[in-house]
Parts: structure tokens; sequence; C-alpha cells
């Protein structure tokens, strides 16, 4: 069975076939479970590699996971954690931060999808009020929610504030090869050498089945980490099969050709659209998302030709998000649709 190509979300591409290879050459003989094996050691190793030797990697489900169980590893309930409002963490999580960790989501208005030093400081108000929650946590998002990047030096100015003022500074790293590639680094340039606490390492939208990895940078200590993780239900008896895949993806720069790809695909929609009377893009293309003002009226014929969603129903803002298995053919087919809806 085949299944169209649309533009919806980055979560929808398959499985990429390097992936499926490393899991058919893990899937042999008997290894003991709950990353009690060679192929987990040897997957945390590549992250070692790539994030520097302080660091310990917990592999987990999904990214909801990832993020949820960091913040709870550092955190007590009366505790608040400081995002924007876009946050993937306040918006698309279903609340599961906040049950999960009992603490309060502090958000602060980023049209551009950053924190900025002062959207810290501004959260400090009530520290050492016994009748306030008391702010523990900085968590950016790299790229952020619309597609837009911190740079290594704007990571450090808010790890330089954050822990200024005793916290810890989390990243959702959903679509962090994304960023890497675009801003020429790597990861740990933007990330470990930054000051980075903690890390959700995105795999699933860069060609992964069901794979994220939750990162202790630094030398934090995980402290209680392994029961945070069995207690929120994402220890994986066949753990070889999760750490297989990032084998694949960071033992060799299949992350790089993946995110490579999804972003020219971002970038060469962008350029066939931009000029089309009626869409005007609302953020710089720096990843894999195309973020554009389309005619109310015309969206619903669009939706019909190619999956996508809205982002903004009041601005009628909406979002393209290319992958790893887009191809110029989706890209130049979708583009010539929206012309001739959009005309």
């Amino acid at each position: 069975m085949s299944f169209p190509r649309a533009f919806a979300s980055d979560n929808n591409a398959g499985v990429h076939p390097e992936v499926l290879a490393a899991l058919a050459r893990a899937n042999d003989g008997h290894v003991r479970g709950y990353g009690h094996d060679p192929l987990t050691a040897d997957a945390e190793a590549v992250f070692r590699e790539h994030f520097g030797e302080g660091t310990r990697a917990w592999f987990v489900f999904n990214g909801t996971a990832a993020n949820t169980l960091a913040l709870q590893s550092v955190t007590r309930p009366y505790h608040a954690v400081i995002c924007t409002a876009m946050a993937h963490l306040n918006v698309d999580e279903a609340g599961a931060p906040e049950r999960f960790t009992g603490c309060k989501l502090m958000t602060a208005d980023a049209p551009g999808g950053k924190l900025t030093p002062a959207d810290i400081t501004r959260c400090l108000g009530g520290r050492g009020d016994e009748h306030r929650v008391q702010p523990k946590v900085v968590s950016l998002t790299q790229a952020t929610e619309v597609g837009t990047l911190y740079s290594p030096e704007e990571v450090k100015a808010l790890c330089d504030v954050a822990h200024g003022h005793g916290l810890y500074v989390h990243m959702d790293g959903a679509r962090i090869a994304n960023a890497a590639v675009s801003l020429g680094s790597p990861f740990r340039q933007f990330t470990t050498d930054a000051g980075v606490d903690l890390l959700s390492f995105g795999g699933t939208k860069n060609g992964l089945l069901g794979a994220e990895a939750v990162l202790f940078l630094n030398d934090l200590d995980p402290q209680d980490f392994p029961w945070v993780r069995k207690q929120g239900m994402q220890l994986a008896s066949k753990m070889r099969f999760l750490a297989a895949q990032f084998l694949a993806l960071l033992g060799t720069d299949l992350w790089r050709r993946n995110a490579e790809h999804a972003n020219r695909m971002a970038r060469l929609l962008a350029a066939r659209v931009r000029d089309i009377p009626g869409i005007r893009l609302t953020q710089p293309v720096e990843a894999n998302g195309v973020f554009a003002i389309v005619p109310a009226g015309h969206i619903p014929a669009l939706q019909a030709h190619t999956h996508f969603y809205v982002w903004n129903a009041e601005t009628s803002e909406v979002r393209w998000m290319t992958a790893w298995d887009t191809t110029e053919d989706d890209v130049e087919r979708f583009a010539a649709a929206v012309r001739e809806v959009v005309k």
C-alpha cells in the first residue's frame, strides 16, 4: 500500500530504509533487555561523541515523554518551567508536563518562537515568596515551533542568565538535526558548549520509528531518572531496537543527509510560492517549515489537494512541513496547486 506524501508534518513521513535495515540487523538472537545490551552501550557512546563525554543518554518512545520526564527529573511540584506561549510543552502535549511534574508553565509571548534573557528575568519576581511557584527550568525549542533558530550565542546568553539565577536549561530538540545543518554547527556547539543541561533529542521527525532520547549534559547527575523513566512507562524491554536506530542515524551521516534534504525542500517550496499574489511568508525559512498567510477562502481547496495544518485560524496562517522523503516533484506539484487555487 502506498500513501501520498503531504505537507502536514514530518511525523507523517515513513521510516528511512537505512533505519529499517538497522532494525533488521538487530533482530537476531537474544540479548539482555531493558538496555543491558551491546547496541544500547554503543548508541550511548555515539551520543557522547556528538555531545561530549559528560553526556548520559536515556531512550524513550516519544517526544512528549522525553520533554516531560526530563523536566520531572529536575523539578518539584512547587516549581515552574519558563517557556514560550507557543511551546510544544504548552500547546500540544495535552497538559502532560503539568500533570506529571506538578509544575506550572510560565509562558512568554514570542512571535518568532524564541525566548530572550528579558523573558526569563520577567518571570523571577516571585522568587522566595512561599505563595508563588518558583521558577526552576527554562525550556527552549530548537528549531522553534515556527522554524526559527537560536544561534549558539543566543543559547549561551540564555543559559548564562538562567544559571545565574540557579535555573536549569532544557532544550526541546524535536527538530535538532534540522537546526544543526542550518546553523552549520555541530550539535554540541549550541547545546553542551552553550550550557544546556537537559536535551530532548528528536529522532522520529528525522526518519526513525518511535525513538527519542533524553540527554543529561555537562555531567549533570541523572539522579533518579531510571525510576522516573520506569514510572513514566517509557522503559523499553527490547531497548536494542531503539538503540539500533540511533546508531544508524548518528553513527553515520544519515542525520545530516535527512535534515539537509528536508530543509532544502522547505526552501524550494518557499521560493516557489513567495511571489504568488495573496501569499505572504510570515517567518524566515531556517529549518523544514514554511509558514504563510493564505486567503482563508482558499484553504479548504488546498487542503483537499494536499493535507496540511492551519497554524493560526484567526490570521489565516498555515504551516507546510517538509520531511526527509519529500521530493522536488512533491514541492513543484503543490506549488502549482497553490498558484492555481490562489488566483
